[in-house]
């Protein structure tokens, strides 16, 4: 009686990570490469695939634990190899176990497999082109409402003479006299037969006899080109802009590479911004924010707006300005002007100023400064606690 616990050395409680742990350090034991031409080992790696196939399927697991391996191999659980007592039909169905287990696709893997047991050749195919990078700097002005900059590159592009084949003409390139154009060589190791990416053509299944004079084979020449970048409204330093397709040229047919720009915002004499938000601070007279007022302010468009200052401002007050900031760069909304106002205190007074203040001090109630008294009032408290 078959049973497949004992064939991989396990108990009936092992975990999955137990099952494949003891299903691989079993299978390299006993693999056909490692012991060439010994039936013994050959019919083990089976028994061991075969068991390994069960107990990892969880269906297949359940199956065997309730009515045993019969019932899988009378095609309740679709085992492969039929209903044969001998489980596994071929050494291709263990095979195919093992890649699966070692992370080769298992159940299928036939792109491993092929390369074990020597797939077809490998068409030669194209590699995108070299994307490149540069820096551009704009003015917050150019930020704000968006702008186009033509700037001069330098660029890998298909060569116009051979048309990027690389060769002096189509009679140039001939077949790899080692692969015969399959682009691939096979290998014999043990059991296996191994193909791996031909050294003489790399893998392109093709010589160049005769290279093209203007590329010297490469297929590609260096031109300059003026390219016009289109910087949309709201970017700010550090953002980068993808320009598609402006990258060196690619081969073989392949797509070019794309073109970052890489966008730096020359700082502004007044405004600052924070986010979509722009910061203006306004400074103002002791008489506006004591009796407030009304002013005309910048905004960032270049258009003026007018806010009110309220009676009793103190310095750093902050009045929004709703909308009036730089539209977001995806086209989300529009953000605010905030304006901080900065209360001056007024300097080289003349003396007829200097009578008027003090005749307004000796005036001054504590209702006039609120937050002075409220600071007096804590002092007073603090040095009472102290006391």
């Amino acid at each position: 009686m078959t049973d497949y616990y004992s064939t991989l050395g396990l108990s009936r409680e092992a975990s999955p990570e137990e099952i494949k742990k003891a299903y691989r350090k079993n299978a390299v034991k006993y693999h056909p490469d490692k012991n060439p031409g010994d039936k013994k080992a050959e019919s083990k790696f089976k028994e061991i695939s075969e068991a390994y196939e069960v107990l990892s399927d969880e269906k297949k697991k359940q199956i065997y634990d309730q009515y045993g391996a019969d019932a899988l191999k009378g095609g309740m659980g679709g085992m492969p190899g039929g209903g044969g007592a001998g489980g596994f039909s071929s050494m291709e169905e263990a095979l195919r176990t093992f890649m699966g287990a070692f992370g080769g696709g298992g159940g299928g893997g036939e792109g491993i497999f092929e390369s074990f047991f020597g797939g077809g050749g490998q068409e030669e195919t194209g590699r995108q082109g070299t994307s490149k990078k540069m820096n551009l700097t704009i003015s917050f002005e150019e930020a704000v409402k968006g702008t186009e900059h033509e700037v001069a590159i330098s660029n890998l592009v298909e060569c116009e003479t051979c048309t990027g084949t690389g060769a002096a003409s189509p009679s140039a390139i001939k077949r790899c006299s080692r692969c015969h154009g399959a682009g691939q060589v096979q290998q014999s190791r043990g059991f296996f037969t191994m193909a791996s990416v031909c050294p003489q053509c790399q893998g392109r299944g093709k010589m160049i006899t005769q290279p093209c004079s203007s590329c010297s084979g490469s297929g590609q020449t260096k031109q300059k080109q003026r390219v016009n970048i289109k910087v949309p409204p709201g970017v700010d330093t550090g953002m980068r802009l993808r320009m598609s397709g402006y990258g060196d040229a690619g081969s073989n047919g392949a797509p070019p590479g794309d073109l970052y720009v890489s966008i730096t915002v020359e700082p502004h004499p007044f405004f600052k911004r924070e986010g979509d938000d722009v910061i203006l601070e306004l400074p103002i007279s002791f008489s506006d924010a004591a009796l407030g007022s009304k002013k005309e302010v910048p905004t960032p468009t270049g258009n003026n707006c007018r806010i009110t200052i309220p009676e009793g401002t103190q310095t750093g007050k902050k009045l929004r300005v709703k909308g009036e900031g730089i539209n977001n760069v995806h086209g989300q909304g529009k953000g605010d002007l905030i304006v901080i106002l900065l209360v001056e205190t007024p300097v080289n007074l003349s003396e007829k100023q200097k009578e008027l203040i003090r005749s307004f001090g000796a005036l001054e109630g504590e209702q006039n400064s609120p937050h002075k008294r409220s600071f007096l009032d804590k002092v007073k408290g603090f040095f009472s606690f102290v006391m």
